[in-house]
């Protein structure tokens, strides 16, 4: 009786809390329900018919298996607004996200914490550049553009529900302008260049707390490891004559030294081979643009066909930028372009003069003149607009300072000038010979791009693409003052100037002999030495011993005597050899002695590891891993106490920026005991050290050193913005699969878990069927989409995939908007 009695009051609680735990989960299921029902809506459909204002007659949209569009119209217009279109339905959310990076709109979707990121946007004033940039586009561009944002347009407002972000964010998208497609390109700009003068600041930070043969030491533009298309080599500079004396408070000898992320330069590789070296005579091309890896992936593939007004037909296939109507790099049957970031000098940063504590004017030659200020009003999604006070000189806006001499720091920088940005590289699309493409390489607007072009009769060329500088009075690598105007930018570099090497195989006018093997390549390096470097300037080359091992692998498969194909080049793209550090596995292996390991089981095993190198970057491999954590700590050890003081002139120096392995690679060899930290009795007291660190690595990681394993290191992290905010589950669905991958950053298989080869093309013009394609994520940004994951598992396997899309699989057909006549335009 007591237990029933006791047990009833209990039974009717539990009976009431399962009742609310039903009905939670029974709301939740409902909410699930209908926000699921509305993703669905949001989804394109992919068979049927649509419409387009302004079309001049029907284009068709053919899908294959990997949702990747064939657009057929009847002319260039019409595609393009076929092509905003798909853009639109597949990707919106990224093009929206991208003008807003530009603009410093973030903020707006996302609230408080993309504030810093608009506020530094909103220094250069794109928007207002980008409203420039429309007012000076010829006709016949403009008609593109505005084609496209029509385009945009229309297929955003078909969808039957608005895209499944916007749902997860509860906002509304904003039309597309045609000044967004402006900011898209600005985008890129400011992802491949910054424009923060950061470099040359750092240069200027060791300058100044080391002095200049320090600078020439520490910082050299260019490194035994170059490969320069000319064969040019810059001279080692000497030790310079510093002693370190103090140790610096925040290093010591017994704490592990941090591991400094990998020098990750924004770039990619290319290389091309002329036609006596391929199998059909026609040059080949390979390119893979290294950006940061996130869902959706930054291309969008497609192939674009359409007839001109003199009847003749055109077909160029490859990637696109969702919220462009270009294709960015790609083959057109007569000639194929890809890209890889160039490095040269693009901004200055000039030392500006202030009145002292009023800090209200600036010295020019004119005499002191007002700094300029104008207010931004940034939005914030759920809080109050945020006031941001830009101030600005007649050289550029204010980046930092001021000092303690009152002095400011203003960037120059080419994408502040609406010259520097249009929609010339439409040209491409139609260009049949090298002679055509070098010359819209030089007249297009874009951020300063190696350019490599492979023609169908074999011939190929290299130059740089964008404005280029031209500098009076200094050479642009260290701030200077402008104050007197015999330092200054006058105008741009003229076309006939711009570095050029061509190689027809026919000894023909113009050939270089440099190119005379008939390869050429490009990885961010230093392209060119003499007079041609002059022109170029430093951006912060890449090291070289990337692009080293590529024209190696060339030289390699030329000296085979066979002819090269697609598949020898995608072997190229994914060569993870560990050239660049076999000589650091040697040095770990010397420290290592059977006396420094004799009583230190973790040494020991770490050195059996070592033993196992087999010189790659594998995901198995734990010796590859050691060794590059080892380098990585050395580095951190020799360079702490030097640049100790760097920070006091720029507070965001890195000495990752540098190219430091020269002069860490001397240090460690030649050791001087006056640029040896003193917290240490020698250097192989520093070396050793080093090994512990890692050791210590691989403890935290809950692993020996024998299982440290680099795949373990470098698992894949592509991420969509929005699954960092989500559990575990719910963001495995957002994410591609966490894959242990190969390659790293100093080889040609660039990878880290966020960063590597946005795509890998290999195609020879004219021979497109035969060419090679693949590129991480899938074509659309929806992720109930079958498109959404389709073709990566390619991507992270290295697998050959085709260049051109597959059998159709789906047909959708836009029309002109009713009322108006279908017809030629």
């Amino acid at each position: 009786m007591y237990l029933s009695v006791v047990a009833s009051p209990l039974v009717k609680r539990f009976s009431l809390l399962f009742s609310f735990l039903s009905l939670l989960l029974l709301v939740a299921a409902v909410a699930g329900g209908i926000f699921y029902y509305k993703m669905r809506q949001s989804l394109p459909p992919l068979d049927g018919e649509g419409v387009v204002a302004g079309l001049g007659a029907p284009v068709r949209i053919e899908r294959d298996s990997l949702g990747v569009p064939t657009l057929t119209g009847g002319t260039r217009t019409d595609v393009a607004g076929a092509l905003g279109y798909v853009h639109a339905q597949d990707r919106f959310f990224q093009m929206d996200v991208l003008r807003r990076r530009a603009a410093g709109e973030l903020a707006e979707l996302f609230g408080e914490a993309a504030v810093p990121l608009d506020s530094a946007a909103r220094l250069h004033g794109f928007r207002a550049i980008a409203r420039e940039v429309l007012a000076r586009t010829p006709p016949a561009e403009r008609a593109i553009v505005d084609a496209y944002v029509a385009g945009v347009n229309a297929g955003l407002n078909a969808l039957r529900g608005k895209p499944w972000e916007y749902l997860a964010l509860r906002a509304e998208p904003v039309p597309w302008q045609a000044e967004d497609t402006v900011l898209t390109a600005h985008a890129l700009w400011l992802d491949l260049q910054k424009g923060d003068g950061s470099y040359e600041q750092c240069l200027r930070a060791v300058q100044f707390s080391l002095g200049s043969s320090a600078l020439k030491f520490f910082a050299p533009l260019g490194s035994s490891w170059d490969a320069a298309l000319d064969g040019s080599t810059l001279a080692e500079a000497p030790t310079p004559p510093i002693k370190l004396t103090t140790p610096p408070a925040k290093t010591s000898a017994t704490a592990p030294a941090p591991a400094p992320d990998a020098e990750l330069v924004p770039g990619s590789n290319s290389c091309a081979i002329a036609g006596s070296h391929t199998e059909n005579g026609a040059a080949l091309l390979a390119n893979d643009m290294h950006l940061h890896l996130g869902v959706p992936n930054v291309w969008y593939r497609a192939s674009l066909k359409w007839t001109d007004a003199n009847g003749g037909s055109h077909r160029v296939t490859g990637v696109t930028l969702p919220g462009s109507p270009n294709c960015i790099a790609g083959s057109n049957g007569r000639l194929a372009w890809g890209f890889t970031n160039a490095q040269i000098d693009t901004s200055d940063v000039v030392v500006v003069e202030s009145d002292g504590l009023a800090q209200v004017k600036y010295r020019t030659v004119r005499g002191w003149v007002d700094i300029a200020e104008r207010t931004e009003t940034i939005k914030v999604k759920g809080d109050k607009p945020v006031q941001l006070v830009v101030r600005s000189t007649e050289w550029g806006p204010i980046v930092n300072g001021p000092d303690q001499d009152f002095r400011y720091y203003a960037i120059r920088w080419n994408a502040h000038n609406p010259d520097a940005t249009n929609f010339g590289l439409l040209d491409l699309e139609t260009a049949t010979t090298l002679a055509d493409g070098l010359a819209v390489a030089h007249r297009c607007g874009m951020p300063n791009q190696n350019i490599l072009l492979a023609d169908s009769t074999g011939a190929i060329a290299w130059t740089v693409t964008g404005r280029i500088p031209r500098r009076i009075g200094f050479d642009g690598r260290l701030p200077v003052s402008w104050t007197y105007s015999d330092r200054k930018w006058d105008g741009w570099v003229k076309p006939e100037d711009v570095p050029t090497l061509q190689f027809s195989g026919k000894d023909l006018p113009g050939d270089a002999a440099t190119a005379g093997e008939g390869l050429l390549w490009t990885a961010n390096n230093r392209p060119l030495g003499g007079a041609a470097l002059s022109v170029l300037g430093d951006g912060g080359y890449d090291n070289g011993a990337r692009a080293g091992q590529i024209r190696d692998d060339l030289r390699a498969l030329v000296a085979a005597g066979r002819k090269i194909s697609p598949q020898d080049l995608l072997g190229v793209q994914l060569d993870d050899r560990a050239v660049f550090l076999e000589r650091w596995q040697k040095l770990l292996l010397s420290v290592l002695t059977d006396q420094v390991v004799a009583s230190k089981k973790p040494l020991a095993e770490m050195r059996d590891t070592v033993r196992q190198w087999n010189g790659h970057a594998g995901v198995d491999s734990a010796a590859y891993h050691l060794v590059r954590a080892w380098r990585s700590h050395v580095a951190e050890r020799v360079f702490a106490p030097i640049f100790d003081q760097a920070g006091a002139y720029y507070a965001d120096f890195r000495y990752t920026q540098l190219h430091y392995e020269d002069p860490l690679w001397r240090l460690v060899n030649e050791r001087p005991a006056r640029l040896l930290d003193p917290l240490f009795l020698s250097w192989d007291d520093l070396l050793l050290s080093a090994a512990r660190d890692v050791v210590a690595d691989a403890d935290q990681a809950g692993t020996a050193p024998a299982h440290f394993t680099w795949g373990a290191r470098n698992t894949l992290h592509m991420q969509h913005p929005f699954s960092r905010f989500l559990p575990g589950p719910a963001a495995r669905l957002l994410d591609m699969p966490a894959e242990a991958l190969p390659g790293d950053n100093n080889m040609p298989r660039v990878q880290s878990p966020d960063f590597g080869a946005s795509e890998r093309m290999v195609v020879a013009p004219g021979h497109e069927d035969e060419g090679l394609f693949h590129m991480p994520g899938g074509q659309s940004g929806h992720v109930l989409s079958p498109y959404y994951r389709a073709g990566h598992a390619a991507w992270a396997r290295g697998e050959p995939s085709p260049f051109l899309p597959g059998p159709t699989q789906h047909t959708f057909v836009l029309k002109p908007a009713s009322g108006e006549a279908a017809g030629p335009q």
